[in-house]
């Protein structure tokens, strides 16, 4: 339903103790048309957890500069302009030590 006056949507408003059907602009409609019913209805959704430690990046061989492993996952972001080469950020899968390659 819209307001004849603006064309905005009505909305449900409480007028004494009846409820119509109202608009910002000050327009109501008093001759409700069926019954005006609102209803909140919860959802509620449950999260689940991934195990943390699970990775799911690739693996490239690369020395760890803090432990000295040598095996690390690599992720790729463009961090400067999009004429530069992208960064290339790597974790180490031993002790999770993150450090970036520019390279």
């Amino acid at each position: 339903m819209f307001c004849p006056k603006c064309g905005s949507i009505l909305k449900p408003i409480k007028e004494k103790n009846k409820t119509v059907m109202g608009c910002s602009c000050g327009f109501t409609d008093k001759k409700v048309k069926g019954q005006i019913k609102e209803e909140v209805k919860k959802e509620t959704t449950q999260v689940q957890v991934a195990d943390k430690e699970a990775e799911h990046l690739p693996l490239t061989e690369a020395e760890c500069p803090k432990c000295g492993h040598l095996r690390a996952y690599y992720w790729l972001v463009q961090t400067r302009a999009g004429d530069e080469p992208e960064t290339k950020f790597l974790k180490c899968e031993k002790c999770k030590h993150q450090w970036r390659d520019y390279s």
